[in-house]
């Protein structure tokens, strides 16, 4: 078994030796890892070749050595890593098993990392592979458990292994490489399984990934394998369902507007409806081209920012926002982390009230854009409170 390890960590170009700290680089920040003592040679081999394809072109001196660990637990690490800024930050581990320490070690990582992008990448929860010649990449967003981790092992048979857990995006459209070990089920309370993609015989994507394509994975169980489609997503659909797939979107500068952009440098957002992973190859091959981009369907409405200051009694105003951009007939509208979809007569509301006005003055604004049929002002009235509800809208007192 060690022969094996060694051999398959001199071939992805990994550490030559175990007995000093690992040494990783994810999502272009550096980890330390330091074991605890009770962590084998055997267990510090496998994690080694496991994370081998995140240990290239780590300075090894540059972030220091982690304190060494002091917790109770069975099996321990110390964490060390820098962020972007150079600020150090160190964070410790433990667990009864060393599996349970390996899967906690991958989701810590994962997580230091992405914090330490946010406001700098778009980040998607998301699997993602690559055209070997191109570097054309395709990122395959849902959430956990819905398949991404089994796409990624099927289609990095045939393209290259990018992710299978954050497809991490640059202004440019660039990405940053994540090829982490995947995560694999093995039963109900069982620690995943850390499985490096050597050993599942995934191919290693190129350099200069760039995104080609972005596609929400829509994995049904049935009885009998069903066809797999591939069909465009409304670019308002789209928004809502990417939001809550991404990680800390909501510290991007314009963060709707950004995404919005970034759907259109590849053509929009499509849906494959599938059952089999092994038909996904096929079905998502014509996406690895170059995609047209779209003209924009998109205004932004952020620009309309509300007055300052406390809201008079019994007066309404718009709320604080992050961003906002109208869609056809709705308005996307992001309040902290997170989004509502605002239609009918939502965003008129919504637009007239950056000062703050009456009842009356509201009802009056909204008549102007969408006439007084019967029963407006209980609708306004009703829309205005939901608003209200949903943080979009404040109320003086």
């Amino acid at each position: 078994m060690e022969d094996v390890l060694t051999e398959a960590m001199q071939h992805e170009g990994g550490l030559a030796t175990c007995d000093g700290p690992l040494r990783l680089q994810v999502l272009g920040v550096e980890f330390v890892v330091r074991w605890g003592e009770e962590v084998g040679q055997g267990q510090r081999q496998s994690t080694a070749a496991a994370w081998s394809r995140c240990t290239s072109n780590v300075p090894s001196e540059d972030t220091p050595l982690p304190t060494a660990p002091a917790t109770e637990q069975p099996f321990s690490a110390g964490v060390a890593y820098k962020a972007h800024d150079r600020r150090a930050d160190e964070f410790e581990l433990g667990a009864s098993s060393f599996e349970k320490l390996a899967e906690g070690l991958t989701s810590r990582l994962t997580v230091a990392a992405i914090l330490a992008n946010a406001g700098r990448l778009t980040m998607l929860h998301a699997c993602a592979v690559a055209d070997l010649n191109t570097g054309a990449v395709v990122a395959l967003v849902a959430k956990s458990g819905t398949g991404k981790t089994t796409a990624a092992s099927v289609l990095g048979k045939t393209y290259g292994y990018v992710t299978d857990e954050t497809v991490a995006i640059r202004p440019d459209g660039s990405v940053v490489p994540y090829p982490k070990p995947l995560s694999v089920k093995q039963g109900p309370g069982v620690p995943k399984l850390q499985v490096g993609p050597a050993d599942l015989e995934l191919q290693k994507a190129p350099p200069g990934l760039q995104l080609s394509s972005m596609v929400l994975l829509d994995r049904v169980e049935t009885a009998e394998p069903v066809t797999p489609v591939l069909r465009r997503v409304p670019l308002a659909d789209a928004v809502m369902a990417l939001i809550p797939d991404s990680s800390s979107q909501g510290e991007i500068d314009q963060p709707l507007q950004s995404l919005c952009r970034l759907i259109g440098s590849v053509g929009g957002v499509r849906q494959v409806t599938y059952s089999e992973a092994t038909d996904l190859p096929e079905v998502l091959a014509p996406l690895f081209g170059k995609q047209p981009h779209n003209e924009q369907e998109w205004e932004a409405r952020a620009g309309l920012t509300a007055t300052a200051g406390d809201v008079p009694a019994g007066f309404i105003r718009r709320a604080g926002h992050k961003d906002a951009v109208a869609i056809e007939d709705q308005l996307l509208v992001m309040l902290g982390s997170g989004i509502v979809q605002l239609a009918g007569i939502g965003p008129a509301i919504w637009e007239a009230a950056a000062e703050p006005l009456t009842l009356h003055q509201l009802t009056e604004a909204v008549a102007k854009v969408h006439g007084v049929p019967e029963g407006y002002r209980d609708a306004v009235v009703r829309a205005m409170n939901r608003l209200i509800s949903e943080g979009v809208l404040e109320q003086g007192t």
